[in-house]
């Protein structure tokens, strides 16, 4: 997998758009269904040969491309909540990465759901039940938890809170995936310019 900046930019919209979509959920109980769908499919892509591939297209990831952007390009718009998961996902993902055992587990789980896609669509309340499940047998448990602001209404709600994991999960697989293109905590922290550029190019600014 080639380690571009423009790879490394769709891997990092992706952990903003879960990111956004959680707080969405959370807030207001509700979030696009096909940014839900975009992002969780990233988890059954196994064998895909590009980035784009893994997000399905470029649209597939747009949305993200458009937080990811605005969070960088204009501090006063930065959102305190997208920034928190984003940087709280990227360190569960650095714990995970050394963990092999939970990386067979996860790997194992996800396509044992995929075999039930016959009976359960990716969108169906069964699949967002056992992704959210999944997520707190292993990401959960690495420490620190996330912590999800929201509304209670939204928040207690049993569907919008496995919604709310599943979409972590798929947050933490783009993380891997941004580590995998040679994305590292020194150039999210010092390289917002050339993210800033990409986001431009692929939004055409």
């Amino acid at each position: 997998m080639l380690h571009s900046k423009y790879d490394q930019t769709l891997a990092l919209a992706g952990i903003y758009q879960a990111a956004s979509l959680v707080k969405k959920i959370a807030n207001t109980g509700k979030a696009n269904n096909a940014h839900i769908e975009s992002s969780l499919e990233t988890l059954f892509r196994f064998d895909a040969n590009t980035v784009e591939e893994i997000y399905g297209s470029l649209a597939g990831v747009r949305h993200g491309i458009s937080v990811l952007y605005q969070n960088l390009n204009d501090r006063s718009e930065k959102d305190i909540d997208i920034t928190r998961y984003v940087v709280s996902l990227l360190m569960l993902e650095r714990k995970l990465s050394g963990n092999k055992k939970m990386l067979e587990k996860i790997d194992r789980q996800l396509k044992k759901i995929e075999s039930q896609f016959d009976f359960f669509s990716l969108d169906h309340e069964n699949t967002f039940a056992k992704l959210g499940q999944l997520y707190k047998d292993t990401i959960s448990t690495l420490g620190p938890k996330i912590i999800v602001s929201g509304e209670q209404p939204c928040l207690s709600n049993t569907t919008n809170a496995n919604k709310v994991r599943a979409l972590l999960l798929s947050g933490i697989r783009s993380a891997v995936l941004w580590r995998q293109c040679g994305g590292s905590r020194l150039q999210f922290l010092f390289g917002r310019k050339a993210y800033i550029r990409e986001c431009e190019i692929i939004l055409n600014l």
